[in-house]
């Protein structure tokens, strides 16, 4: 299932008022949603975010059953003004130098429910991200010390938005692998009863360089 956070699409006039609170109230709603369908495994819900998605998604995993979750340039804010208009925050809490530090999951929820986070993870760079820089992916990679799995990709020369097509049939072709791997093959391994383990040899903690290719 996707959806529009509220700010986006047919409620666009609230993108200068919505704030964080908003948007964790959607996600909430959207998996609740989701849950509840009769053809839905509720205890096996893969959770996929980008950017201030993938931050929202972070935070969603203290507050719901996640098994998988994929961030791609997740974003990283300040714990203070959780209610103020999302729009007001790069200014308030002068993101543009606070996503250069090194973050601890005890400065930070989003991280610290990521340390937390015990089923697998996807991270997802652009090489290229003026938005999301570096630092941000080394501290999420850096949290998630008690992830079942934690799988790294870097798409090289890709910026933020994925502007290019090539670059979104390389994300998406990058996420259907990853949830081949480690979603459906957890259900096939389910009903089958036998054992199929991830294709790395450190499953427990994977990071995997690399461009991801479209027909891979």
């Amino acid at each position: 299932m996707t959806f529009n956070l509220r700010g986006h699409a047919q409620t666009q006039a609230q993108f200068e008022s919505v704030s964080r609170e908003d948007g964790m109230r959607d996600v909430l709603a959207a998996y609740d949603f989701l849950g509840a369908q009769r053809n839905v495994d509720s205890d096996s819900i893969a959770v996929v975010g980008s950017s201030y998605g993938g931050y929202l998604a972070a935070l969603l995993t203290a507050l719901r059953p996640v098994k998988w979750l994929a961030l791609r340039a997740p974003a990283l804010y300040k714990d203070s003004e959780w209610r103020l208009p999302k729009l007001q925050l790069r200014r308030e809490q002068a993101l543009e130098n606070y996503r250069l530090q090194s973050i601890t999951p005890d400065e930070s929820n989003a991280l610290r429910v990521c340390r937390e986070f015990t089923g697998d993870v996807l991270i997802v760079e652009s090489e290229k991200d003026t938005v999301i820089p570096r630092q941000v992916i080394v501290n999420y990679r850096e949290a998630c010390i008690h992830a079942k799995s934690l799988t790294y990709r870097l798409m090289e020369g890709a910026d933020h938005g994925l502007s290019n097509e090539e670059w979104h049939r390389a994300y998406t072709a990058l996420l259907v692998n990853w949830f081949n791997e480690f979603v459906f093959s957890k259900k096939v391994t389910e009903a089958t009863g036998a054992e199929k383990k991830p294709s790395s040899t450190t499953p427990e903690t994977t990071f995997k360089e690399g461009q991801p290719r479209p027909e891979a």
